[in-house]
């Protein structure tokens, strides 16, 4: 080998480690309602609620066990405080899941996500069937901060925060998606829809690409922040579309879970989309689909199980969490603990 290519090899072995070693490392959560079964009273016993994944591949739960929870947040400053949200509110743990505590009143119940402020971490910003509450003091005290959003219509499936500013928060809402740019001091809606907006998602990659995932109206896409929509004209618009993620080890590859649809994917940033149900229960009832930081794609079908496809969806074969619907799939850079 001569000097020259051996200085070539020599600066892409050392590119590439240089890559390696500055890539994020990730924890990947979901929430579990393991439910196959069971009616109330009867003596079968599941655990339910928020399940990490650990380093050898096995799901660890975390928490107290509740069929209702739809969703978790975490400090970014410390990971043992957890809000999640369920039927009776909003919940929140200091101990990293060993005592918890209910942080609303009776008038704030059956709530649908839970979001932190990464710029902002003590403003905690709650979907609920009627608005959105938020706290600005770590849940101490909530309250709702619904200016702007419609006297009908405020069904709030989906919140999401942009990563990039602190208060600028999206609201997926039964007549569209709503803006924030003040903490939720005031709100505006940016896509109009007739049918409640189920998911929506920024790009790990570019902040500046946001997507989102409708019952009836299709998945839209925004390339400015969020400030305008687009539709996407290759993804179907016949069935509910329950959400959408993006694969934080490729750019170019999304995922969308339907419920008659089963999934599909892109792998080229969205500009087509593949049936992916190989091996998926026939009926293709996906609730859920979510990208693990090594590139699984999994996929929550309705009673059954938690399924994996390491081919980003051309195969699939059962996980765990049996009788399983995942309610949320959450991926964190790893943080202090």
């Amino acid at each position: 080998m001569t000097p020259h290519r051996f200085s070539v090899l020599l600066s892409a072995i050392l590119t590439t480690a240089s890559l390696a070693a500055a890539a994020p490392a990730y924890d990947f959560f979901v929430c579990a309602n393991i439910n196959r079964n069971y009616v109330i009273g009867s003596k079968i016993i599941t655990t339910n609620g928020v399940y990490q994944r650990d380093a050898a591949g096995a799901w660890q739960h975390i928490g107290y066990n509740d069929t209702g929870i739809t969703a978790v947040a975490f400090d970014p400053r410390d990971r043992n405080v957890i809000y999640t949200s369920a039927l009776n509110g909003l919940w929140r743990s200091l101990d990293g899941g060993k005592l918890w505590r209910i942080c609303n009143d009776w008038s704030m119940t059956e709530a649908r996500d839970v979001v932190v402020d990464p710029n902002a971490p003590d403003h905690v910003y709650l979907a609920l069937p009627d608005g959105v509450a938020v706290s600005t003091d770590r849940a101490e005290t909530i309250a709702r901060r619904e200016n702007g959003l419609p006297a009908r219509g405020k069904y709030t499936q989906v919140l999401q925060v942009d990563r990039t500013r602190a208060g600028r928060v999206f609201a997926g809402c039964e007549v569209g998606i709503f803006l924030t740019e003040d903490g939720a001091q005031h709100w505006r809606r940016v896509l109009p829809t007739k049918d409640t907006v189920y998911d929506i998602q920024q790009s790990p990659h570019d902040p500046r690409i946001w997507m989102a995932a409708t019952h009836g109206a299709g998945a839209w896409r925004s390339i400015d922040g969020g400030l305008t929509w687009e539709k996407v004209a290759t993804a179907p618009a016949t069935n509910p579309l329950y959400n959408v993620t993006f694969d934080v080890t490729n750019p170019q590859r999304l995922a969308l879970g339907s419920w008659a649809l089963g999934v599909l994917t892109s792998e080229d940033g969205g500009a087509t989309w593949i049936d992916r149900n190989a091996g998926l229960p026939a009926a293709h009832h996906v609730w859920r689909v979510g990208v693990d930081p090594a590139g699984l794609l999994y996929a929550s079908v309705a009673a059954e199980t938690l399924f994996v496809s390491a081919d980003f969806g051309r195969t699939w074969k059962p996980d765990a969490l049996a009788g399983s619907l995942i309610n949320k799939f959450l991926i964190l850079p790893v943080s202090a603990k």
